[in-house]
């Protein structure tokens, strides 16, 4: 391609892309989707995000009723795999051959989550380094490792096992066990937003990478119902520009 097709291919390459969304919206809702559409969704789903995007799918597509199911830490893709729902908002890394990670919706810092009184609950930030002293938590049933390692790593930066204690299966089982000094761990920001609590002070961890909440679904099983939700998601990143963030 010579510099001025590329030029050219460039400029018009994001309008042909609208012209392709504004087609597909319209089929939407000249098909006139119904049925209904369950979405999964782990902690605060797609956060600040949720609420925009089903108003506007709800709107391009009345006649499809969205059935919300919150899903838990120990099965988090049971759920989506047995059908029992169509999409998942769920934090990342998923990494599994049956599943299409799409959209990204949510960015977010790291914290760790402490009883009041701990010796940490006073600090502005934390390095992950300084937690090698701590005790984390297992989690229960069929979690991915690779998932739960992510999120609670077994070891420091520079190779400091970390205990694992108690085995988890739900958010809420988690913040009680916290509270009540079993041990402490590291949530995702928003956590603080959504469940702050009385007795969990939350302290950020600087050095932890970001953690993204995606859209994700059965590889080649969306359905129309399931294409228009995509679509849908995607129109309202691209007019929040882009990801929420914590």
């Amino acid at each position: 391609m010579s510099p001025l097709g590329r030029q050219l291919y460039d400029e018009l390459a994001p309008l042909h892309h609208r012209m392709e969304e504004a087609v597909a919206r319209a089929k939407d809702q000249a098909r006139g989707i119904d049925g209904e559409l369950g979405v999964g969704f782990l902690g605060s789903g797609a956060g600040s995000l949720t609420q925009p995007i089903l108003k506007l799918f709800r709107e391009r597509c009345p006649g499809c009723e969205v059935r919300m199911r919150e899903t838990q830490f120990q099965d988090p893709l049971g759920a989506l795999r047995a059908g029992d729902i169509d999409m998942l908002f769920t934090c990342l890394p998923v990494a599994e051959p049956d599943l299409t990670v799409g959209p990204v919706v949510i960015t977010e810092h790291r914290a760790l989550a402490v009883p009041v009184g701990h010796r940490f609950a006073g600090r502005t930030s934390l390095s992950f380094e300084e937690l090698a002293g701590e005790t984390f938590f297992r989690v229960a049933g069929g979690a991915p490792a690779y998932w739960w390692d992510f999120h609670v790593p077994p070891r420091t930066p520079s190779g400091r096992e970390i205990r694992r204690g108690q085995a988890v299966a739900t958010f809420q089982e988690l913040m009680t066990l916290v509270a009540t000094g079993q041990g402490v761990s590291p949530v995702i920001a928003s956590v603080e937003t959504y469940y702050s609590r009385p007795d969990v002070v939350f302290v950020p961890v600087h050095d932890l990478p970001t953690a993204d909440v995606a859209l994700v679904w059965r590889t080649g099983s969306t359905g129309s119902r399931g294409d228009a939700f995509i679509r849908t998601v995607r129109d309202v990143l691209a007019t929040n520009g882009g990801p929420a963030s914590f």
